[in-house]
């Protein structure tokens, strides 16, 4: 049997660094690998897998993917990950993802979730740098309204399943890139 894998989940708004802290943390520490949802799906594709197959039907025609084919890539990922310290940012975005992982977690013994780290920013910081300060964009603001819509709409119910089980860990996404990666490695590294 081996060791069990430690996994750490990073939500955070669009704009939040969320993806970036995590790049950064991973390239700098070889126990830690790091996927970022949306590239695991695209990996998978790219692959010519079944699941990939399966996953680029919905990509390509701009559909959301069924949550029992996300489960599997990303826990596929997981579980092949040359490390013990895997890093997914992104995840979970609704509330069928969290109870898909949260069932998956519960039948495998060797992968334990340790946290789920959400990188609190304001609205207006999140805006400005997705828009990088250029207003007035209807159509990106629109985008960008809509992505923290999908955001907002399940946060308040997958913070509050986390802040029950005492998995949540909240860190300010409001400092530099810097101090964020700092507070969010010193916190990996106290927990594993």
């Amino acid at each position: 049997m081996s060791k069990s894998k430690k996994l750490f989940l990073i939500i955070g708004a669009p704009g939040s660094g969320k993806t970036t802290d995590a790049e950064i943390i991973a390239k700098a520490d070889a126990n830690i690998t790091h996927y970022s949802t949306g590239d695991m799906l695209r990996a998978e594709v790219a692959s010519g897998s079944e699941i990939g197959k399966e996953l680029d039907s919905y990509m390509s025609k701009g559909m959301i993917v069924p949550i029992e084919v996300a489960i599997k890539t990303i826990t596929n990922a997981i579980v092949n990950a040359p490390s013990d310290i895997v890093i997914i940012d992104g995840y979970p975005r609704s509330i069928e993802q969290l109870q898909a992982l949260d069932a998956y977690l519960d039948l495998n013994a060797s992968l334990e979730l340790v946290s789920v780290i959400e990188v609190l920013v304001s609205e207006e910081t999140a805006k400005d740098r997705v828009l990088g300060r250029a207003r007035g964009l209807d159509d990106s603001t629109e985008v960008f309204d809509n992505r923290m819509k999908v955001y907002i709409e399940p946060l308040a119910q997958i913070q509050d399943f986390y802040t029950r089980k005492k998995l949540l860990k909240v860190i300010s996404g409001e400092e530099s890139i810097e101090e964020v990666v700092r507070e969010m490695k010193n916190f990996i590294e106290s927990k594993v």
